[in-house]
């Protein structure tokens, strides 16, 4: 069964990003610490990171993360998703105007004009196609940014929450949550690392 997953890493102050993100520092000032474990050594940080990728049948993000990773400072051949573990699903933008080009010709990019839920529902019609396809259960991942991760959360589509939170305290940034409906979650797990503590809940 297909699920929908919003997985994102966060200060232990609740910041996704530093503060001031923009083209050229995507994540903000500092921010580059909520990532340190994706890039670790650590074999819990790379058996999460592996699952992850390998879990993912489609991956959803908004227009702004994708200016970022498709951008000239964005994914190369070392960096992307999964931060090296192999992993090619469809990914999904949402967005209100599809760009006139696309710098990483090889993924596969649909772009989506209807709103999240619209994103949303496409993303899992590709992860379920290549769930029948692989003949294993894949599920569409939230990668973010905030902002719909978030918007996801909010309007109740999302079937569990992986949170890597890093041991840092930014100050300010973008904030994951800022306020809406209240939600009841159930922890499923808790994977302490050197770099990390992974969280997964189902959202109730």
């Amino acid at each position: 069964m297909t699920r929908i997953i919003a997985d994102i890493s966060v200060s232990l102050d609740g910041f996704v990003t530093g503060p001031d993100p923009g083209p050229e520092s995507g994540l903000g000032r500092g921010g580059e610490a909520l990532h340190t474990w994706a890039f670790s050594d650590d074999a819990e940080d790379r058996r999460i990171l592996r699952e992850g990728t390998v879990r993912s049948g489609a991956v959803v993000l908004g227009r702004h993360l994708f200016d970022l990773v498709d951008g000239p400072q964005g994914w190369d051949d070392t960096t992307g998703y999964g931060a090296g573990e192999v992993g090619r699903p469809a990914f999904v933008v949402v967005t209100s105007s599809p760009p006139e080009s696309v710098r990483l010709t090889d993924l596969d990019w649909t772009f989506v004009t209807g709103g999240l839920p619209e994103a949303v529902a496409v993303a899992r019609e590709r992860a379920e196609a290549a769930s029948s396809v692989s003949d294993e259960d894949l599920d569409v991942v939230l990668m973010g940014g905030g902002a719909t991760i978030g918007s996801a959360f909010e309007a109740g589509l999302v079937d569990a929450l992986s949170l890597h939170l890093a041991p840092v305290v930014l100050g300010s940034g973008t904030p994951l949550f800022t306020g809406g409906t209240p939600r009841t979650l159930v922890r499923r797990s808790v994977t302490p690392t050197s770099t990390a503590t992974h969280l997964m809940y189902d959202v109730l």
